[in-house]
C-alpha cells in the first residue's frame, strides 16, 4: 500500500508513476483519496474541540457541586449530553470515511519506479542480457511431455485421475530430478548467504493482505473457507509475513530467507495458453528468496539478486535472457520486476523461470514493519523477493536441451544429488 502522507506530499510524482502502470482515472482516484482524508482530517478537528468542551464543562459541573449549586450543575449537564451525541455522529461519519480511504489505498496498485519501461502488455518487455548458447538439437528432437512419457517420469493423466489438470505426477528419475533441484537451489542460497525457511502450505488473509496478494489475486487462489486460509501461491507470502507488526533494527539489514514449497495456483483465465506438460501447473515446487533491505540499498540489492538467479542457470547450463518488465506487465505491487526466461530448444520458445522484484515499502506499509534509522526515526523498510528458481520450466528446458540418442545428459552441478549422469 502507499504511503498517504507521500501520495500529499509527492502527488504529481505519484500520479506520474503509476499512469507507468496504465492505471485508469488516476488523477482522479488520488483527488478522491487527498479529499477523503482531508474531510477525515476535519471531522478529527471538530470532534477534539467537542471533547475539549466537554472537558470544560466537566470542570465547571465539578465547581458548581462543590458550591453546591445542583441545579446549576444539572442544567450544564444537559449541554454535556448534546455534545456527546454530536461527537457519535462526527465519530459515524469519520469511520465512514476512513473504511473508505482505506478501501481507495489498498486497491491502488503499488507505483513503479521512474526507469520502468512504458508499454501495455508482455509484448512491451525490454531483454536487457542475453546468456548462453541455445542447443541445435535434430530434426526428430522430442518436447518435454513426449521426453516424460518416454523415460516415465512424469504422469500427467493420472495427476488428472488423483486430482485433475494442473496436477502431474513425478515418478522415478523423475521425481529425483525435483528433489535434487530443490536441494541445489536451496544450498547455493545457503552459500549466498540467506536463511533457509519451511513456511506453512496455508496462511490467514491478514497474510495474503500483508504481501498483495488480497485483494488483487483473490480469484487466483485456492481459498479454505471453513478455516479462512488460502493455499499459499508462492513462499514468499509466508516467508515475507514473518515479520508483519515487526520492528527490527537497521543493523539487522539485510535479512535474507530463503525457502521450498510447494505453490497453488488456480491459473484462471489461462484456459489454452501454454498449457501442455509442465508449462502451466496448478501445483508446482519452488524455491523463493526474500529480502527484506534498508531503503538506501534495496536496488543495489535487487542487482545481488539478479546475478544469484543467474548463476544458477549458467551452472544449470541453460540459456536464457532477462527482461525488464513494462507498466502494463509489472504485478500490482511491484516497484520494479526483471523476469527470467530459459530456451526451451524443442518448444522453440522462451519460458519464464524467475520474477525478482523490489516493491520498495508496499508490502511494508500494508505489514507494518519498520525499522529506527539512523537518524532516530521511524521508517518503513523496503521488500523483495525473487524465484531461485521454479521447477517446472527448469525441468522442461533442462529435459529438452539436453537430449541425445543414448538419452538425457543431466548438469554437472545436479549430479552429486541424483546419483546418476543420464536418464535412459
Amino acid at each position: 500500500m502507499l504511503q498517504l502522507q507521500y501520495i500529499k506530499d509527492h502527488t504529481d510524482e505519484i500520479i506520474e508513476r503509476l499512469k507507468i502502470k496504465n492505471v485508469q482515472d488516476v488523477e482522479a482516484r488520488i483527488a478522491s483519496i487527498i479529499d477523503l482524508d482531508a474531510q477525515r482530517r476535519a471531522l478529527q478537528q471538530k470532534t477534539d474541540t467537542l471533547k475539549a468542551e466537554q472537558n470544560n464543562i466537566a470542570k465547571q459541573i465539578g465547581m458548581l457541586m462543590k458550591q453546591g449549586k445542583r441545579d446549576e450543575a444539572e442544567q450544564v449537564k444537559q449541554r454535556t449530553a448534546e455534545l456527546k451525541a454530536e461527537e457519535k455522529e462526527l465519530s459515524d461519519k469519520a469511520a465512514a470515511i476512513e473504511s473508505d480511504l482505506n478501501a481507495q489505498l489498498i486497491s491502488l496498485p503499488n507505483a513503479p519506479h521512474i526507469s520502468v519501461p512504458r508499454g501495455k502488455s508482455e509484448a512491451d518487455n525490454v531483454v536487457v542480457a542475453e546468456f548462453g548458447v541455445k542447443p541445435d538439437l535434430s530434426a526428430d528432437a522430442l518436447p518435454h511431455w513426449d521426453l516424460c512419457a518416454k523415460y516415465d517420469l512424469v504422469d500427467f493423466e493420472l495427476g488428472n485421475k488423483i486430482t485433475g489438470a494442473g496436477f502431474p505426477v513425478y515418478k522415478g528419475k523423475g521425481a529425483r530430478l525435483q528433489r535434487a533441484l530443490i536441494n541445489f537451489f536451496l544450498n547455493e542460497a545457503a552459500n549466498a548467504g540467506f536463511v533457509e525457511i519451511q513456511p506453512p502450505l496455508m496462511v490467514n488473509e491478514a497474510s495474503g493482505l500483508g504481501t498483495g496478494q488480497l485483494p488483487d489475486k483473490e480469484g487466483q487462489m485456492y481459498a479454505i473457507p471453513l478455516d479462512g486460509f488460502y493455499m499459499i501461491p508462492t513462499a514468499e507470502v509466508p516467508i515475507t509475513n514473518i515479520y508483519r507488526n515487526c520492528i527490527i533494527s537497521a543493523d539487522q539489514f539485510p535479512i535474507k530467507h530463503a525457502g521450498y514449497s510447494e505453490c497453488f495456483r488456480r491459473e484462471a483465465g489461462s484456459y489454452g495458453k501454454d498449457v501442455r506438460g509442465l508449462n502451466r501447473l496448478h501445483e508446482f515446487s519452488k524455491v523463493e528468496i526474500v529480502v527484506i533491505e534498508h531503503p538506501d540499498r534495496s536496488y543495489d540489492q535487487l542487482e545481488e539478486m539478479k546475478k544469484h538467479v543467474g548463476g544458477l542457470l549458467d551452472k544449470l547450463g541453460l540459456p536464457y535472457h532477462i527482461l525488464k518488465l513494462c507498466g502494463g506487465d509489472i504485478s500490482f505491487t511491484s516497484a520494479m520486476t526483471f523476469d527470467f526466461e530459459v530456451w526451451s530448444a524443442a518448444q522453440k520458445k522462451w519460458l519464464e523461470v524467475s520474477s525478482v522484484s523490489n516493491f520498495e515499502t508496499f508490502q511494508a506499509n500494508r505489514m507494518k514493519l519498520r525499522f529506527k534509522d539512523t537518524d532516530g526515526k521511524m521508517k518503513l523498510a523496503h521488500t523483495l523477493n525473487g524465484s531461485a528458481l521454479a521447477l517446472p520450466r527448469i525441468v522442461a528446458a533442462l529435459l529438452e536441451n539436453n537430449q541425445t540418442p543414448e538419452g538425457i545428459v543431466m548438469p554437472e552441478c545436479l549430479r552429486p544429488y541424483l546419483g546418476f549422469d543420464i536418464i535412459k
